[in-house]
């Protein structure tokens, strides 16, 4: 056995077996924010307009669920969090264009907003932003 390749088995013993590789950023989870209270969310079947740092987010509750997408009609920059909810679709007070609040799409192919982790602790409506 050369000096190089007794020193290379030498290595693979010294690696522990359950190492592994540091997290990429890209895929470590951004921290989620406190936006409001729980009572400040939308009655079943409303949306609102809800502040988050330097942006309004629209707070969709749909049948109970709660969702969280950007607030902004991709149309012609209507507030979506000022629009109503019928047949589960955030609907566009300006022009009427329908957002799905789970997937962000909307009726025009390819169509799409950003939709947002939310989670409720302690009261606490929390919201997972990039």
């Amino acid at each position: 056995m050369s000096v190089l390749s007794s020193q290379l088995a030498l290595y693979t013993f010294v690696i522990p077996f359950d190492w592994k590789e540091p997290p990429s950023p890209l895929l470590t989870a951004m921290p989620f924010t406190k936006i409001a209270s729980e009572f400040d969310l939308p009655a079943v079947n409303e949306a609102k307009e809800m502040p988050c740092g330097d942006k309004l987010i629209c707070f969709a509750n749909v049948s109970g669920e709660i969702h969280a997408m950007e607030n902004t009609c991709l149309h012609r920059g209507g507030p979506l969090g000022a629009g109503v909810i019928e047949q589960g679709k955030v609907i566009c007070p300006w022009h009427g264009w329908a957002w799905d609040p789970k997937t962000g799409e909307a009726q025009a192919p390819g169509a799409k907003v950003a939709v947002y982790p939310v989670k409720i602790e302690g009261g606490d409506v929390l919201i997972e932003m990039e």
